[in-house]
């Protein structure tokens, strides 16, 4: 039997296998033809280090890029998929090949597709394990016909989005179309930070990634709520990081909402939008999953991990099966939501949402 062929993890008590639904891969042919460009650097990789850039990473020139082999060998990733107790995984490019912060829309819009091609290719060798969210170049014209390409074309089971691109805003009126064809598809899109506000005073100890990431997302998605998006329209979205500092900050943006004539640009207030929105369960603590199950509810929480990145939860299934939660909402996590959501992953054989 051949390591594409491993059967999935079980989940708990002979349950479904567990589903990631954030996890990221840089395959080497989009790296090797981006090296070709130069745009990256690969002559680190054997050390795990990755140098992208910066028109293509959005990060300062020279900045390590961990890259772990499980970002590009499948068979190592689904060795690192059996070592976290995941059956299942839902890959997705991560937000350093999303071009956010780029002048260059052609460059954006080239590497994307490349991006999406490479993807697609990448978790077809992983069988029915593996599964691709295909990149949306958002704020960028031709955006929502790129993500119907990686729908209907590349056959990918859902989609991914930055919290920014093309100097735009998630809520802008360019992404329209992009917000329609979500709706209109109820296709499954993973929103995740693909930059930094005030990246300078955020330049030490880690600080992009470890703060201005989570109140990145939640900017992304405050906007997504008063810019109206999610009263125009239904998308099924997907914040990570446990939605980053949102939930916390739902009441704050409830009191703007009532208080502040700027804020009244919506007929609901922000809570009601915040029960619209689905979240990972990439939180890396016990007392905060259960708070954020407790805000969102059980049915708007999905495992992630954020593998295999340094900073990934590699106990996200044991930390959720933790929670002494009630064995149909432990399974809605672990795994029926996302087997919910995205339909095709029931086409799999066994596939038991």
């Amino acid at each position: 039997m051949t390591s594409t062929q491993r059967p999935a993890a079980p989940g708990s008590a002979g349950g479904p296998a567990a589903v990631d639904v954030h996890a990221h891969a840089l395959p080497m042919p989009l790296l090797r033809h981006l090296a070709g460009r130069g745009h990256a650097d690969l002559s680190q990789v054997d050390s795990g280090t990755l140098l992208l850039h910066p028109a293509v990473s959005g990060i300062a020139k020279g900045a390590r890029i961990p890259l772990p082999a499980a970002q590009y060998d499948v068979p190592r990733r689904l060795a690192a998929m059996d070592a976290a107790g995941i059956g299942r995984q839902l890959v997705s490019a991560p937000p350093f090949v999303f071009g956010s912060t780029s002048d260059d829309h052609e460059l954006v819009m080239e590497v994307t597709r490349r991006s999406n091609d490479a993807l697609a290719e990448h978790v077809a060798e992983g069988g029915t394990r593996l599964a691709a969210l295909g990149t949306i170049p958002v704020g960028l014209p031709g955006a929502a016909a790129e993500a119907a390409r990686c729908l209907d074309d590349l056959g990918m089971a859902g989609l991914t989005t930055g919290t920014f691109g093309g100097g735009r805003e998630l809520d802008d009126p360019a992404n329209e179309d992009v917000w329609a064809l979500l709706s209109e598809r109820a296709a499954f899109c993973l929103v995740h930070p693909s930059r930094a506000s005030s990246p300078a005073r955020l330049r030490d100890f880690h600080l992009v990634q470890l703060l201005g990431y989570p109140a990145e997302t939640a900017l992304a998605a405050a906007r997504l709520i008063f810019g109206g998006v999610l009263e125009r329209h239904d998308p099924v979205l997907c914040l990570v990081h446990g939605g980053g500092c949102l939930p916390g900050l739902i009441p704050r943006l409830g009191i703007g909402w009532e208080r502040k004539e700027e804020s009244r640009t919506i007929p609901l207030p922000p809570r009601d939008y915040l029960r619209r929105l689905h979240f990972d369960t990439a939180v890396f603590d016990g007392t905060a999953l259960r708070r954020l199950i407790e805000d969102a509810g059980h049915d708007r929480v999905l495992l992630g991990t954020d593998l295999p990145f340094d900073l990934a939860d590699a106990d996200a299934v044991a930390t959720v099966r933790a929670q002494d939660l009630d064995p149909a909402a432990e399974r809605a996590i672990l795994s029926g939501n996302a087997m919910r959501l995205i339909p095709s992953l029931n086409t799999a054989p066994g596939a038991t949402p």
